[in-house]
């Protein structure tokens, strides 16, 4: 990989790293402000795989780290289906309102977050994975 494609997937994985510990933090924050019951421990576990999937974006290689971005692309993309569902017809009985607090920043940073992991996600599975060297005995 050149110098600046690695620069580039340095950059790619920085921006999908913030982009998914703000939706996890978003998250977290709507749990210390009054969301609670089921839907809080939901939140909570949310806020909990946005920073594992967030320290694997950093400090994962090869087939672990293709596995890390196609994980946070599909988890992103479902936390943000899983709110327009229950904007529109609910989902587990809960519905949502536009005006209820950072609905609307949430639509923002998970969209911005699919469109980061996206391409952080093409990047990551078009570098070639190095193959683990067989040793042969003597």
């Amino acid at each position: 990989m050149t110098e600046t494609g690695g620069r580039m997937l340095w950059v790619m994985r920085i921006l999908s790293a913030l982009a998914l510990l703000a939706a996890g933090g978003i998250h977290l924050f709507l749990v210390f402000n009054g969301v609670g019951g089921i839907l809080g421990v939901m939140f909570v576990l949310n806020a909990i795989a946005g920073l594992v999937l967030a320290i694997g974006m950093l400090v994962l290689h090869g087939r672990l780290l293709q596995v890390t971005t196609a994980l946070s692309l599909l988890f992103l993309i479902a936390t943000l289906l899983a709110l327009v569902l229950a904007l529109t017809v609910g989902l587990f009985g809960i519905t949502e309102t536009w005006d209820f607090m950072l609905v609307r920043e949430t639509v923002i940073v998970e969209s911005l977050g699919i469109v980061i992991l996206a391409v952080t996600t093409v990047i990551v599975f078009r570098m070639p994975v190095a193959r683990p060297t067989r040793s042969r005995g003597i």
